[in-house]
Parts: structure tokens; C-alpha cells; sequence
């Protein structure tokens, strides 16, 4: 069951995101307008991980109105290599410099009305190489033990996609798979 896409018209576009109204036929025949987001770029996000912890930003998030620790994350500069994208994206906003960054999958985060791309990595190991690049990023920077991540998305204070998928990714499918 494909949709098929008659056409489509961007009703706005910036660097950041551009919305289009595509006009769509579902099998069955209906058809019919659906607003659809697109991003002109990627996104990484990274989980560090060192000595059974993991390094998490404490943030607000305005859109939403709510706090939340996060992995570092954000966007793939034109022509960056993701996993180069991970490692500064931890740099900036946490001071820390991976050792070591490694694909862990990669994934569409609004498949059902945006195009949005992530790339998950994982960083084992990293080192303090000063303060964060961007204050603006989080309130508070901590290494939290990976046993306590858990609890706190039971909590609600880790309810963020990017890092709900990365803490999951790690702790279930990439820790159970390694030999």
C-alpha cells in the first residue's frame, strides 16, 4: 500500500525547516492535502558513555515547556561527516572530547509527517578538554550511572526521542549483541 504524490507546493522554507503541502492519493482512492515537514539537513545525537556512566545535559526545552536530561545532539553541517558531527556536537555543548565514536543506527523521527534524519552514535571514553563551547545548551552537565537511566525515564525526566531511543538502543540492543 503506497501513497502516490500527485504534487506537492512549500508554503515556507528557512535553513532549518521547510513545510509543503503535498497532494496525495491513499489506496482506496481518497485523496486529499497533507502538510509535510522537511529538513533541509541531519541530525546526530550521541550517547558518551565512561565507567558504567553516561554524560547528559539537564535542559529546557521551550517548545515544550518542559526539563529533561539529553544526549548532546544537532545538526550535520553541508559536506561534515556524521560521526565528525557527533564528536563536535559533544564538544561544544559539553567540553568532553570523544575517544572513540561509532555508528549505532540511524533512524526517520517524524516518518508519519516529516522527513527528519538522525544518525544514533555512541562515544566510549572521552576526555576534558575545558568548558562547554555554548552556555546556552543545558543548565547542568553530569555523568549519570547507566543502572539509574531507567528510573528516570519512569520519572519523566528523560523523555526526550533522541535520547529516549539512544539510552534504549544502548542498554537493550547494543549491550545484549556485543560477544
Amino acid at each position: 500500500m503506497q501513497w502516490q504524490v500527485h504534487g506537492r507546493r512549500g508554503l515556507y522554507a528557512s535553513e532549518w525547516v521547510e513545510l509543503w503541502l503535498d497532494d496525495v492519493e491513499i489506496p482506496g482512492g481518497n485523496r486529499f492535502d497533507h502538510h509535510v515537514l522537511r529538513f533541509p539537513r541531519s541530525c546526530v545525537s550521541c550517547l558518551v558513555v565512561q565507567d558504567e556512566r553516561a554524560l547528559l545535559l539537564w535542559r529546557h526545552r521551550f517548545i515544550t515547556d518542559t526539563w529533561g536530561w539529553e544526549v548532546p545532539g544537532g545538526w550535520v553541517d553541508p559536506g561534515e561527516d556524521p560521526a565528525e558531527a557527533a564528536r563536535r556536537e559533544v564538544e561544544e555543548e559539553t567540553g568532553w572530547r570523544p575517544r572513540q565514536v561509532e555508528r549505532m543506527t540511524d533512524y526517520t523521527a517524524l516518518n508519519g509527517i516529516g522527513d527528519l534524519r538522525y544518525g544514533l552514535f555512541l562515544a566510549e571514553g572521552a576526555d576534558r578538554i575545558g568548558e562547554p563551547e555554548d552556555v546556552s545548551e543545558s543548565s547542568e552537565l553530569a555523568w549519570l550511572p547507566l543502572a539509574d537511566l531507567p528510573g528516570l525515564i519512569r520519572d519523566g525526566r528523560l523523555t526526550d526521542g533522541p535520547t529516549l531511543l539512544a539510552v534504549g538502543y544502548y542498554l537493550g540492543i547494543h549491550r545484549t549483541a556485543l560477544p
